[in-house]
């Protein structure tokens, strides 16, 4: 098991910029890939950012390129999600994720590559922070 801690989500001005992290604890050893979710209210769940712990391969949703960076220091087993260029619709619970199992699947890279980052991979969750942008 791992568990997973996100902070630094806080309200900020449109435009403003914010800095998330997470860190893991438990077997870390088994991460091989982090994520960023995150979910608006009346709207689901949406993937942000993802990279891989090994190579640090990274993927990002079409509405985060270009204005976030996602980022990980694995000796300290973190990862950060900056954010630039918030927009209102940026407004939502942001959640860290983890994925143990060490699959990747063809269909799963596919998506990430257009710009859909899929939840199905990851198995464990933080409690999630708000991040709400104001104008």
């Amino acid at each position: 098991h791992v568990q997973l801690v996100e902070s630094g989500g806080t309200s900020v001005q449109a435009d403003g910029s914010l800095r998330l992290s997470c860190i893991a604890s438990g077997d870390t050893d088994k991460i091989a890939c982090m994520g960023w979710f995150r979910q608006a209210p009346g709207k689901e769940r949406e993937g942000v950012a993802a990279i891989y712990s090994d190579d640090s391969t990274i993927y990002y949703a079409n509405s985060a390129k270009g204005r976030f960076t996602v980022s990980q220091d694995n000796a300290k087993n973190m990862v950060y999600l900056e954010m630039a260029s918030l927009k209102p619709d940026d407004t939502a619970m942001y959640f860290c994720a983890a994925d143990t199992t060490g699959y990747t699947t063809t269909p799963w890279l596919v998506s990430a590559k257009r710009g859909f980052i899929g939840a199905g991979r990851f198995d464990s969750w933080g409690q999630g922070t708000q991040v709400t942008v104001s104008s």
